[in-house]
Parts: C-alpha cells; structure tokens; sequence
C-alpha cells in the first residue's frame, strides 16, 4: 500500500546486512552492502554501483574503523566524486549487543548507532530527503522472471543475457542478481517494456538456463 514517508533519493551504501537491516529502520531507502572486503572482487556490483551513482547517486556509509575506510577509500577511486556523498559515524566506544567482543577499534559501527545519529549523519552529509508516494520500483518478483521467459525456460539465460545487455549490466547474471538490478534500476512500466523489446532466440541458439 502506498503511503507518504520521508524518504532519500540517493542509494546508501553500506557495509553488511545488520548495517543494511538497521538503516532500513530508520529512512525509506535503497540500500546496497559491500559485503566487506568482497566488493574489492566483486565487478557485477562495481558496475551496479557506477550505474547508480550516475543516476540516483550515492551515499557511503561505513563503519569508523579501518576496515571501514580502507572500503570506503577503494569506492572512492571507483565512483564519479560528484556523483557521491561520504556520510561518517561519530565514534562511539562499545560493542553491539549480538557481538561477544568488539571490533578491534573498540568503537561501534553502523549497527550500533541510534537512529538519530544516523538520521544526522545522513543530514551532514547531504542526502537529499523526499516526502511522498513511496517508489514503485522493488516490486518485481521471481514470479514476474518466470512469467516473462527470464527464468524457469531453456532460453532463459540467453533472455536474462539480452535484458542486461539493454540495462548496460555484465551479462553473466544470475537470475536471482538480475531481480536485485531490476528492481534497482526499473519500475515495472519500465520493466515490461524492456521485457517487450527482447529479440526472440531461435529454438536452435537456446542452451539450458543456468
């Protein structure tokens, strides 16, 4: 159901899923995790990320530690400047409740933050806040890949394959990775009218999905 919430524009992006979860609390937002020291490897979310930053752009938010700017510093010479905002936690001595030590800094992390701090770093750092309809986009599901010939089909990986080549997105995307950037990048008007301009494969070029 639609409802009026305060929103921001820009995709924050985070370090892992307790960050994400908690964020996720406290504004209406797209949120992506780098999953540690994995987007450091990981070049279909590189990719994601530059996409995004040229069209919503992006806010990082990372832990106060090392790690969390030895993250934050690589996706700064990854991404346009101009395209991102660098929102910063105060530090704050602690540990988080579901952690038997802390880190190694001692300081709490994104998760451990309360919402009003976290309302403010966002604030600082530039975001810009929306008040209205919630977007329409994240409401594909698997079941609209499947309708659609993207999943479930011995074509469907060459489909999955031509839709991400029209997103300008690695081709190699599993249907599960697609979904994400779908529902990222496209409202499902959208959706259906990338759908509708896919060439049709012959039956002799389809291979088994993947």
């Amino acid at each position: 159901m639609d409802r009026s919430v305060e929103c921001i524009r820009e995709v924050i992006v985070v370090e892992g899923k307790y960050d994400k979860n908690v964020l996720r609390q406290v504004v209406d937002a797209t949120v992506l995790t780098t999953d540690g020291f994995s987007i450091f490897k990981d070049h279909e979310k590189k990719k994601l990320l530059l996409r995004l930053a040229e069209e919503r752009g992006l806010i990082i938010l990372t832990d106060g530690d090392g790690a969390g700017f030895v993250i934050r510093n690589h996706l700064k010479g990854l991404l346009p400047k101009d395209r991102v905002k660098h929102a910063y936690i105060p530090d704050v001595r602690g540990r988080e409740r579901r952690k038997k030590t802390g880190s190694r800094a001692g300081l709490l992390g994104v998760e451990g933050m309360r919402p009003e701090v976290l309302l403010d770093a966002l604030r600082r750092a530039g975001a810009t806040m929306e008040t209205g309809r919630r977007s329409s986009r994240g409401d594909l599901t698997k079941a609209d890949l499947m309708e659609d010939g993207l999943s479930g089909r011995p074509d469907s990986a060459i489909r999955r394959a031509a839709l991400l080549d029209a997103l300008d997105m690695p081709a190699r995307m599993t249907a599960n990775a697609l979904l994400e950037v779908l529902n990222l990048l496209c409202d499902r008007t959208a959706y259906k009218a990338l759908v509708a301009a896919l060439p049709q494969p012959a039956a002799d070029e389809c291979g088994a999905d993947t």
